[in-house]
């Protein structure tokens, strides 16, 4: 069992008062398979009423508005989340896989998980690509993941800050270079090309100390402290949903916190809202994984990571791009670009 705490602080100031924000946010993590979310607590600056309730794929969703002038927002989402380990993935599966999964999905309702979505697409480019990684119906569903997993490794270099949130997947598949979201989008494209139904997961990824320390190395960490991460679940025959990040190239296990699922990056931003003002905007973020050994009393406050000041100063220094005029839909999956 492993046990997590997730603080995540997003902060909106707008170069003029606003009028009238209003928000949902997607932070809560979820509680299925593996993982139960024992507690969560949003708050909200100015203090407003919260509500929440639940798509239809099981994500909690929280929404507020507030309607008085105010010239800041800020957020801050704390999960205290259990985790079990997860059982051990075959390296293939049977020779009639691909035949036992087509008999599931034509039982099932997985349609909206195999359907072209909108940052998601077989595009030209993506289907060039298709054909130099040679995605197609090959050994078996497994193999063939785990194999497009480590391709899109090797194909496109992790680079923070080289698309944004609102990027097709030729912009990275073009360049070669992108962050999380790019590679989960570009897999879902080509494994959804296949026939194997396939979702966006949209969450938090604890790295351990080792890994930490490689962030200073030239190739840079997937999900650096003070950044949220994305990844991939495709269906199964005998597992279910397997999770895939091939920012990575590895299996998403224990250490990745599950907050949304969605057909893409579109269906889970972290935060999306409108706010009334000609104005303009800047965004900062930080993020803050840790893992406890056992776990804490429930009925105390959540303790305090002990670099967390250092990462709410970093949050704010740069701050995002200004955004402007009424409309600030805010897709904040990779708010600070990592």
């Amino acid at each position: 069992m492993e046990i997590y705490l997730v603080r995540h602080l997003t902060k909106f100031v707008y170069a003029r008062p606003v009028k009238e924000t209003a928000m949902e946010a997607r932070m809560h993590p979820r509680s299925d398979s593996n993982q139960l979310c024992l507690k969560f607590s949003l708050s909200v600056s100015p203090r407003c009423r919260v509500f929440s309730y639940r798509d239809h794929l099981g994500n909690n969703v929280h929404h507020f508005d507030i309607p008085g002038e105010h010239s800041q927002l800020v957020i801050v989402a704390e999960a205290l989340v259990e985790q079990q380990e997860l059982g051990e993935i075959p390296h293939f599966l049977a020779p009639d896989a691909w035949r036992h999964l087509d008999a599931l999905v034509a039982e099932g309702d997985y349609s909206e998980m195999l359907l072209p979505s909108e940052f998601a697409r077989p595009t030209p480019a993506l289907l060039d690509l298709a054909r130099r990684l040679e995605v197609r119906r090959r050994d078996d569903p497994l193999m063939l993941l785990r194999q497009i997993n480590a391709s899109l490794h090797d194909w496109i270099a992790y680079a923070p800050r080289s698309t944004h949130v609102n990027s097709p997947i030729d912009d990275a598949i073009t360049a070669r270079q992108g962050v999380c979201q790019d590679f989960a989008h570009i897999m879902l494209a080509l494994v959804r090309h296949v026939g194997i139904p396939c979702r966006y997961v949209s969450g938090y990824l604890y790295q351990e100390a080792e890994e930490s320390e490689e962030a200073t190395k030239p190739k840079p960490s997937p999900a650096p402290d003070g950044a949220t991460h994305a990844w991939v679940e495709a269906f199964l025959p005998q597992l279910g949903w397997v999770g895939f990040d091939p920012t990575a190239n590895r299996l998403a296990h224990h250490r990745y916190v599950r907050t949304a699922l969605g057909r893409d990056y579109a269906d889970v931003p972290p935060t999306r809202g409108v706010y009334r003002g000609r104005t303009e905007s800047e965004l900062y973020v930080a993020v803050k994984v840790s893992r406890y050994a056992e776990l804490p009393p429930l009925d105390r406050d959540m303790p305090v990571p002990e670099d967390w000041s250092v990462l709410v100063e970093r949050a704010q220094e740069p701050p995002m791009p200004a955004t402007p005029l009424l409309q600030l839909q805010q897709m904040q999956q990779q708010q600070r670009k990592r």
